[in-house]
């Protein structure tokens, strides 16, 4: 991302912000927890991996506040401060954090691509997600590490892990065809 001006940058941050909206709405109740199953974490691990820790943060910065202000960009249409004050609140907090980790990792690693830096760098970005997410949802309800646990994490992991491997088939398309090119 170095080569493009500060404008393009931004831009980007507002597409992946609008891309975790998309993917925010493509979501799925269970009826044993209030976490729903979505695509946002794939559009969150783009942003990471493409467009580094600090501006992947910020795209997330964005689509945060876009929906504590109001704007229907969380899971089923849904806005507003409550949302964020809520059990799901600290997962989607956790999606700056979780953009901002894979992107460390990739931008400490020269931005390579391999499967050997993009894995565990999402991996890492997942685990930072879950681990603010899990501690919210259990000081809101009361509820303890393991029941929370297998409420709000075990359930997730298959879809997770095949959102990281989209992700990462995404990223080693995607970057060299972003590096490349100027805007």
């Amino acid at each position: 991302m170095s080569q493009y001006p500060k404008t393009a940058k931004l831009l980007f941050c507002a597409l992946f912000a609008a891309l975790t909206a998309v993917c925010s709405f493509i979501s799925i109740p269970l009826p044993f927890t209030p976490v729903p199953v979505n695509l946002a974490t794939l559009s969150v691990f783009l942003a990471g991996g493409l467009l580094g820790g600090r501006y992947g943060a910020a795209s997330q910065m964005v689509y945060l506040l876009l929906g504590a202000f109001g704007a229907p960009v969380f899971h089923n249409f849904t806005g507003g401060f409550g949302i964020l004050a809520g059990p799901t609140g600290g997962y989607i907090i956790g999606y700056i954090a979780a953009a901002f980790v894979t992107g460390l990792i990739v931008e400490l690693r020269k931005g390579k691509c391999s499967w050997g830096i993009l894995l565990p760098a999402m991996l890492a970005g997942l685990l930072s997600c879950y681990l603010l997410g899990t501690v919210w949802f259990m000081l809101l309800t009361g509820t303890g590490l393991a029941a929370s646990l297998v409420t709000c994490v075990f359930p997730f992991l298959p879809g997770d892990g095949l959102k990281i491997l989209a992700a990462g088939f995404l990223i080693k398309t995607l970057r060299p065809v972003l590096q490349k090119s100027r805007i």
